[in-house]
């Protein structure tokens, strides 16, 4: 199965955010070939995985070098990506420096759709969590200009509200 071919079976079943999802699912059918990669500039399908650490109340956050934000991990998709999921959980790994994630069970926590600079006009973000183990040890990437831990009630102060709503998606999803 493509990768193309996953991100429609995955966006068929996720449930909420219909209007957001129907936009992505017909972004991709006008996109067979470009809509998961970089090159498609009117946009293209992104993986990101906010990692968080139940047992101590906290989430992990990367400022991105780009953007100079406080995010959650995430990005572009690769011709080796298997699954959305794998993407997600790819880049996780990578930005985080943490090994031994598993993504929450029951698929995309939510999706985000942002403009963004430069030829391509925005990102198609399937949004993901991932749970760190809990001996986790982050390492900041070449992507990052630093990486941090902050509390629930700690990231509307230093993320926009797509972060904030991701957070208060995957509590409810984890119920804490």
């Amino acid at each position: 199965m493509s990768l193309h071919d996953d991100a429609v079976l995955v966006l068929k079943g996720y449930e909420d955010q219909e209007e957001l999802r129907q936009y992505y699912l017909d972004h991709l059918a006008a996109h067979p070939d470009d809509g998961m990669w970089k090159a498609c500039t009117d946009g293209h399908v992104t993986a990101s995985a906010l990692v968080i650490d139940p047992s101590r109340g906290r989430v992990l956050l990367t400022l991105h070098k780009k953007l100079q934000m406080w995010l959650q991990m995430g990005g572009h998709c690769e011709p080796g990506d298997a699954s959305l999921a794998a993407a997600a959980l790819r880049e996780a790994t990578e930005e985080s420096g943490i090994p031994g994630m598993a993504l929450l069970p029951g698929g995309p926590v939510r999706l985000d759709r942002h403009p963004i600079p430069g030829p391509c006009t925005q990102h198609l973000d399937v949004q993901y969590a991932a749970l760190a183990p809990a001996d986790a040890v982050e390492a900041i990437s070449d992507e990052s200009l630093d990486l941090r831990w902050f509390a629930y009630d700690e990231v509307p102060a230093v993320a926009d509200e797509s972060v904030v709503r991701l957070v208060e998606a995957t509590r409810e999803r984890l119920q804490v």
